[in-house]
């Protein structure tokens, strides 16, 4: 997904125009979303339609546009925001098991910023 609902970077910010496929997301008990087009690492916490933490129907998004272009300027924090990183480029390593997934951001320098963590689905 290009285009995060929900953003604390300040170049683009959330895009309001995918409200309704982010809705239709917590109807179907989707567990995450991957999205870019801010050039930065953020996770949230499971969101609501609405963008309000909801750890029982929420959808956990994760923002990684940190592949290679400018890293973008990071602004207020959006309710939910868990992790945001914008000093290192790198990769999400998502480990999907059973029950449950596993992430890992991984830079692609040493010494640079990290977050890791998981999570069991619904």
């Amino acid at each position: 997904w290009h285009e995060p609902p929900f953003s604390s970077g300040v170049r683009h910010g959330g895009t309001k125009s995918v409200e309704d496929l982010w809705q239709a997301l917590v109807d179907y008990d989707v567990d995450i979303l991957l999205a870019s087009h801010e050039h930065l690492y953020e996770r949230t916490a499971p969101l609501d339609a609405d963008g309000a933490v909801d750890p029982a129907q929420g959808v956990r998004l994760f923002v990684v546009g940190t592949g290679g272009g400018e890293l973008y300027e990071l602004g207020e924090r959006i309710p939910g925001s868990e992790a945001a990183i914008n000093d290192t480029h790198g990769v999400l390593k998502l480990t999907l098991r059973s029950g449950g997934y596993d992430w890992e951001f991984v830079p692609t320098s040493a010494g640079g910023s990290t977050d890791s963590g998981s999570a069991d689905c619904r």
